[in-house]
């Protein structure tokens, strides 16, 4: 039997494994995992994106398509978590056709429609590279310099509307003395790369330049790590930091069972911050001298982009997963895809046995009911109406309130752990919540809260619908004693007032402000401050501070660093009723400060079970 019958036959017999576990699988024909899709409705497509050594200041990219319908409609895909709204660098689109220059229409800000009798067409663009504030870049947007940069993904190609599914090859045109390194398939051409989808190629950044790489292998999966450093990059103990991302991969992939991808490479960019995850690849700003002096501070950001290429990409909330040219992928569990990843970047660490600097999960957990308890959003507002405003809402959408699923999604994962803990007398974990997520939602359904409730009920044997309606659905504040008590703890939570840099009370600051169609408006962070107080509301247009104007959030920013405790701001402001003056009184606040200790009385079995979730134990 030759090897691709061979491969068939198992591709098949593990598609019928699955089925009878009833667990969803992404491919719906064996072929698909090694084959192109194959349909006479879908064009031909192929890319070419070119950099021009001496014009770093843009980047073109030329379309092949063949086999199209007349009317071809091209657009920018806008990402739901980064909106860059990139379609305004968009420059000089044009099309051919063998019959001569195609029409091109813009039919909307990131929406190109073009006119080619016979569906045969180039169509060229230009990418201008808007200008770099400051010394760093975020490591998830174009950028190049002489000896490399990022490109690819959202910020340069655009897709052909109804045509995702079409696979397509991608050529770089690049200096010859540039290395490259991306999530796309390679081929026998070490320029050319091939994508199985449009969802594929735009997920897909590429770095190019003078790379720095170093490879691994976990469980037969090869690994990529790739650098692009600066010309006077200062240098890092690379060994023990590569050491430590391949020992947090085979923490995840050993939690999982396995790696969700063929390949995976690690995109790290010097001069560069932020992250941003991909199916098999990750962009991470690390720069080197900060990679010198502190590089432990990067494994955990590095562990929960990682995490998600299992927890969000693959198991996808309800509502993220689409192709789109406008902003969208709202969806109510981010409590899960980002706060789950949350607590899993601190678990792996542990397991993996990389220094943190929460030296233990007790000093871990009492740093976040510390966050918990001073966000006023955090236990006035639901997880699932926080993540509703996490990416794409307006400014505001949570009233005087601001909240993270990040924050509260660890938490409840955390809870959720000792929950089950001590309904499964420790033989069960969140690590089986999160291998029947995988099961269950790895295919084209994502989650919604109801099926996590029923996973987590599922592993751990008890009715969790009432956790879920209080502090999910719900925002009734989480009972922390009730669960560290499952291990023979309990909270000692005290307020002081909270203080500067200088040691000093510090002043009630929580006021932000956004710009919206040329009106200034005011953001509350916390009902509870001096401005709510003073009867201030989120959404508020501001019209004068001591009876001056002030449009502006600098402006803002600059006259409330002036202030001092004591002083008086008279502040005026317009809503639909009308004109509201008030009088704020600067003061101080507190913060909140908790102890997690010994409950008197705790049981030996308590005991035991504490010594097994303190060491993150699977």
């Amino acid at each position: 039997m030759g090897k691709l019958a061979s491969a068939l036959v198992a591709l098949v017999a593990l598609g019928s494994v699955a089925r009878a576990l009833g667990a969803q699988h992404p491919l719906r024909h064996a072929t698909d995992g090694m084959e192109m899709r194959f349909a006479r409705s879908q064009p031909v497509l192929g890319y070419t994106l070119r950099v021009d050594s001496a014009d770093l200041t843009s980047i073109t990219v030329a379309i092949r398509i063949r086999g199209g319908s007349d009317t071809i409609r091209l657009a920018l895909a806008a990402h739901p978590e980064y909106d860059d709204r990139f379609f305004r660098y968009v420059e000089d689109v044009r099309a051919e056709t063998p019959r001569g220059a195609a029409a091109v229409t813009r039919e909307d800000s990131a929406l190109w429609r073009v006119i080619a009798p016979g569906g045969e067409a180039i169509v060229h663009y230009r990418i201008h590279l808007p200008a770099q504030n400051g010394p760093q870049h975020p490591a998830w947007t174009p950028y190049l310099t002489p000896t490399g940069g990022l490109v690819g993904g959202p910020h340069a190609f655009m897709y052909v509307l109804g045509a995702n599914l079409a696979p397509m090859h991608v050529t770089l045109d690049i200096p010859a003395s540039w290395d490259v390194a991306t999530g796309l398939e390679l081929t026998s051409d070490p320029r050319t790369f091939y994508a199985p989808s449009a969802d594929v190629l735009i997920d897909s950044p590429v770095l190019v330049g003078r790379l720095r790489n170093w490879r691994f292998i976990v469980d037969g999966v090869p690994h990529r790590i790739a650098y692009w450093p600066r010309p006077d990059a200062v240098p890092f103990d690379t060994a023990r930091f590569v050491g430590g991302v391949e020992r947090i991969v085979r923490q995840a992939v050993g939690l999982f069972g396995r790696a969700p991808y063929r390949d995976y490479t690690f995109l790290f960019q010097d001069a560069a911050w932020g992250a941003l995850e991909h199916a098999n690849s990750v962009t991470l700003g690390a720069p080197s001298d900060e990679l010198d002096k502190a590089p432990l501070g990067y494994f955990e950001e590095i562990a929960h982009e990682y995490f998600h290429s299992w927890n969000l990409v693959r198991i996808r909330p309800e509502g993220r997963g689409a192709l789109v040219y406008k902003q969208g992928g709202q969806t109510r569990g981010l409590w899960v895809s980002e706060g789950f990843s949350m607590y899993y970047a601190d678990v792996l660490l542990r397991r993996a046995g990389i220094p943190l600097a929460d030296t233990t999960r007790i000093t871990h957990l009492q740093g976040l009911m510390e966050r918990y308890f001073f966000s006023a959003g955090a236990h006035a507002v639901s997880p699932e109406r926080v993540s509703l405003a996490e990416y794409g809402s307006a400014p505001g959408a949570l009233g005087d309130y601001v909240g993270s699923p990040h924050l509260q999604g660890e938490l409840i994962g955390t809870v959720l752990d000792l929950a089950i803990r001590d309904a499964t007398h420790d033989t069960r974990s969140l690590d089986d919540v999160m291998r029947t997520m995988l099961d269950r939602f790895s295919g084209e359904r994502g989650f919604v809260t109801s099926d996590v409730e029923h996973v987590v009920a599922d592993v751990c044997g008890c009715d969790m619908h009432p956790f879920f309606e209080a502090h999910v659905r719900g925002a009734f504040p989480l009972d922390f004693d009730r669960y560290l008590a499952m291990v023979g703890l309990r909270a000692r939570v005290t307020w002081s007032p909270m203080l500067g840099d200088d040691q000093l009370p510090a002043r009630d600051l929580r006021l932000r402000g956004w710009e919206e169609a040329g009106v200034f408006r005011l953001q509350l962070t916390n009902p509870a401050s001096v401005w709510g107080k003073a009867g201030l509301h989120t959404g508020d247009r501001l019209t004068s501070v001591n009876g001056g104007p002030i449009g502006t959030w600098p402006a803002l920013r600059a006259l409330l660093g002036k202030l001092k405790i004591g002083d008086t701001v008279r502040v005026e402001v317009a809503r639909a009723t009308g004109a509201y003056r008030t009088t704020v009184v600067i003061a101080g606040y507190e913060r909140p400060n908790v102890r997690i200790e010994e409950r008197p009385g705790a049981t030996t079995a308590q005991r035991e079970r504490r010594t097994s979730w303190l060491a993150a134990a699977r």
